[in-house]
């Protein structure tokens, strides 16, 4: 077991290497914001751009100079050994990377031979020459100098000698660190920490690890590294980057922190690596990953009925960890295989004060398998769910009443393709009767509309309440084309949470509906208690 107290440097790139994934653009605006919310996660460098490569990192170091206020963090500016046919002083990449300001800055340098020969196309000593010249040249402008020894893990397995004197090179010129690139992402764990205690035995100075993921080993490539002794991991949030990203610093973090005893952000920090991981998402314009470890909403997710039942006595029997260690929470889930342990615990969640073994939770179980046949999924749709508990217990009166509805969608030759829909629902409420029509850019948001506009006057607070995603599945049981049955969920929010609802039906409008009215109901029953 390694010590408690030993610090573990992270040292994030989201912002240059994890920028280089598929799909993903960082503004600059995104970049500060970003940057901000690693300071105050506890990480120690913040590789943010390639200073002088594009107009939007140059922007990027210009305007953080003025904006940006790290408390804890250290800017990175990252670039690459100088050209061939340049000196240090004319070398227009120290330069940028000089001019950029920030206090370290990171250089990468060959250490294959394969890459001097074939992609430099100079001879192995002047590539020697070149690393120590650059990195000497940026230690004289007062810089700390990381060098990243790429595709390292290769160039040593297939010419020892000569990987380890571009290492050397790099220490000659005054490098403060050391990190050992798996470029390819294709080498095991073994053989990383393998490696990396040859290399601690042959050099004494700090040394780091930067994985690929292009073998699924990225996060244990990085760990059996810290095992062999660096004490910087170099990765990504979320484990984005270039084609199957970069080591996942979020699972690292909490693997070194909470299995191995190292000191990495500290415990305070720890429990808000789920919002961390959600913010970069959030910021990357990209679903978050559900089963990603420690932070995803699955992770502490429970659906068995014979896990359930255990988790509630102890929840050890299931989780590795206390979730709330890293700002995540255990969630129970409801489906066909939910036994009476699950219908009770959700039962006590939502306030009602009932004996696990009272003929409404066997009452409710019958009814939950029931509707789970005909298409019902209320694991994203706890909203429906409460109103099914609601019904089941004698327990609801609803807001209003549906006497009919019609929509309709209407393209007209002259509107370029366009359609238009229109809605009217004719609805009673509170002994009044309501006939309302609305349009709106799809069947959907014309039902919404409708709806809103018979029901407001009554309840003011539905205003408050906003669509945020609305999803709709052709169930695989029910494969008959254009005539198969559709589930709908409907994620709803206000100022203070957000809630699902769910629809089944062959017709979609009428699936909508459902999901439609059972998120205002909701809406409704929160704001009365």
């Amino acid at each position: 077991m390694a010590s408690k107290k030993k610090h573990i440097q992270i040292y994030d790139t989201t912002l240059r290497d994890g920028a280089q994934s598929e799909n993903i653009t960082f503004t600059v605006g995104d970049k500060l914001r970003i940057c901000t919310q690693l300071d105050q996660a506890g990480f120690d460098y913040i590789e943010a751009g390639w200073p002088g490569a594009s107009p939007k990192d140059t922007d990027f170091f210009d305007r953080a100079k003025k904006e940006l206020k790290l408390k804890h963090a250290k800017l990175v500016a990252f670039g690459s050994t100088r050209k061939a046919s340049n000196s240090p002083e004319k070398d227009k990449i120290l330069n940028d990377l000089i001019a950029a300001q920030t206090k370290v800055v990171c250089i990468f340098g060959k250490t294959w031979d394969l890459h001097v020969r074939s992609a430099l196309r100079i001879s192995l000593k002047e590539n020697l020459k070149l690393i120590t010249d650059s990195v000497a040249y940026l230690k004289k402008a007062g810089r700390e100098v990381i060098y990243d020894a790429e595709h390292f893990f290769d160039g040593y397995k297939a010419n020892k000698k000569y990987a380890l004197d571009t290492l050397q090179a790099a220490a000659k010129g005054g490098a403060d660190r050391i990190v050992l690139c798996d470029t390819n992402g294709g080498t095991l764990p073994d053989e990383i920490e393998k490696l990396v205690k040859d290399i601690k035995s042959k050099m004494r100075m700090p040394l780091g690890i930067h994985c690929h993921n292009d073998s699924g080993t990225a996060v244990a490539n990085s760990m059996a590294a810290v095992k062999a002794g660096v004490t910087q991991v170099q990765g990504c949030v979320n484990g984005i980057g270039e084609r199957c990203g970069n080591a996942n610093l979020v699972t690292i973090v909490a693997n070194l922190e909470l299995k191995l005893g190292f000191h990495c952000i500290g415990a305070p920090q720890l429990k808000n690596l789920r919002e961390l991981s959600l913010f970069v998402d959030e910021m990357a314009n990209r679903a978050s990953d559900a089963r990603q470890p420690y932070v995803g909403l699955s992770a502490f997710a429970h659906k068995g009925g014979m896990h359930v039942n255990a988790i509630l006595k102890n929840s050890k029997t299931y989780e590795h960890i206390d979730p709330t260690r890293v700002g995540n929470q255990q969630r129970i889930l409801l489906s066909d295989y939910s036994g009476a342990s699950t219908m009770f615990y959700k039962l006590k969640k939502y306030g009602v004060d009932i004996s696990a073994t009272d003929p409404h939770v066997t009452k409710l179980l019958t009814t939950l398998k029931d509707k789970e046949n005909q298409g019902y999924h209320y694991e994203g749709a706890e909203g429906s769910f409460e109103i099914l508990v609601k019904k089941a217990m004698g327990d609801y009166k609803p807001h209003f009443e549906l006497k009919d509805f019609r929509v309709t969608d209407e393209v007209v030759s002259d509107s370029g393709g366009k359609a238009t829909s229109e809605a009217e629902v004719h609805l009673a409420v509170n002994g009044h009767e309501e006939k309302t029509t609305a349009k709106g850019v799809g069947p959907v948001h014309a039902i919404d509309q409708a709806l809103r506009g018979a029901l407001e006057r009554f309840y003011p607070s539905i205003a408050q309440m906003k669509l945020l995603d609305y999803k709709v599945r052709v169930l695989p049981a029910n494969l008959e084309g254009t005539a198969a049955t559709v589930r709908v969920l409907i994620e709803f929010g206000d100022d203070k949470t957000q809630w699902g609802t769910i629809g089944v039906s062959e017709n979609i409008i009428h699936a909508s509906y459902q999901a439609l009215v059972d998120g205002i109901d909701f809406k409704l029953f929160k704001d009365r208690v």
